[in-house]
């Protein structure tokens, strides 16, 4: 009997790293319980153990009474933890593009974004959405009104735009002394040229993004490799990988013309094949940086 209730503990045991890697697991706590809440896609939670959304929010510092601004949040990956977090004690502030932007694909965004706020007024009803399209549009609060500004692998489109300083300028401008700007983004192999990363492969060199944020004013406060991924050889699109594939998903193009439907049906069978060869790298390494302004 004794030795059969062995083989039991021993088998059980045997089983936990496949339990543990099937779904991230967190400490218990306020954050851990929005995390798992049940206003998460499924989706989303899968991305868990590659975003590791509990130690890099736990690495910024937030507290759920904070007023945090969110940039650019897409289709709320991030926000889904925000704001049901922050709901009762904080603020959050989404800082997404306008409904009247001239891009067809930002206004897309914009409508979606807002929807999914509608949709579940319990978890969503307190955001504050404010209208962010750099240069023109920056304004995100008050000049030393916010704890905190976040931004989550969105870096690298600013930088493409020309418009990545003036981003930093405006969270610079809206955190209270002390207040903290959390940057994960996508990073490129070192000492390479930023625009050309930018536009190419989605990505920006680590010292970059750091010389940036201190010629704005801010402090680097600590450096986190919570998101890093050494499979990932830093030299090919960060479309290539997880969890997107931009490339196997055609886009909306909003003219129907046969160059564009030859470039969609291409996109389409590059699809097929690629997501099996690069699947095994897992999503993107990327930087955790927490910058501080000044008191």
């Amino acid at each position: 009997m004794k030795i059969a209730l062995s083989l039991l503990a021993m088998l059980s045991l045997a089983f936990i790293p496949e339990l543990a890697s099937a779904q991230q697991y967190y400490q218990p706590d306020a954050l851990s319980d929005v995390i798992q809440g049940p206003q998460r896609s499924a989706e989303h939670k899968l991305r868990d153990k590659y975003r590791h959304p509990h130690q890099t929010l736990e690495f910024f510092g937030l507290k759920p009474d904070m007023t945090v601004v969110e940039l650019q949040p897409g289709g709320g990956w991030y926000t889904e933890i925000l704001a049901p977090y922050l709901k009762d004690g904080g603020e959050l502030i989404a800082a997404a593009p306008p409904l009247d932007s001239e891009s067809e694909f930002l206004r897309r965004m914009a409508k979606s974004y807002r929807q999914k706020l509608k949709d579940n007024s319990d978890a969503y009803g307190k955001v504050k959405v404010v209208s962010f399209l750099p240069p023109e549009q920056t304004d995100l609060a008050p000049a030393n009104s916010v704890d905190m500004v976040l931004t989550f692998r969105n870096a690298h489109d600013w930088q493409a735009e020309g418009t990545l300083k003036s981003v930093f300028q405006a969270a610079y401008k809206a955190l209270k002394p002390g207040g903290v700007f959390g940057v994960v983004a996508h990073r490129a192999n070192p000492n390479t040229d930023a625009a050309e990363d930018a536009s190419k492969l989605h990505r920006l060199p680590e010292a970059y993004v750091i010389n940036l944020a201190q010629d704005v004013g801010f402090k680097l406060a600590a450096v986190s490799r919570v998101n890093a991924n050494p499979a990932d050889p830093r030299t090919m699109s960060i479309h290539l990988l997880p969890p997107s594939r931009a490339i196997a998903h055609a886009p909306k193009l909003p003219e129907e013309t046969d160059e564009n439907k030859r470039m969609v049906e291409m996109m389409k069978r590059i699809g097929e094949i690629v997501p099996p060869v690069f699947d095994h790298i897992g999503e993107s390494d990327r930087m955790t940086l927490k910058f501080v302004k000044p008191e």
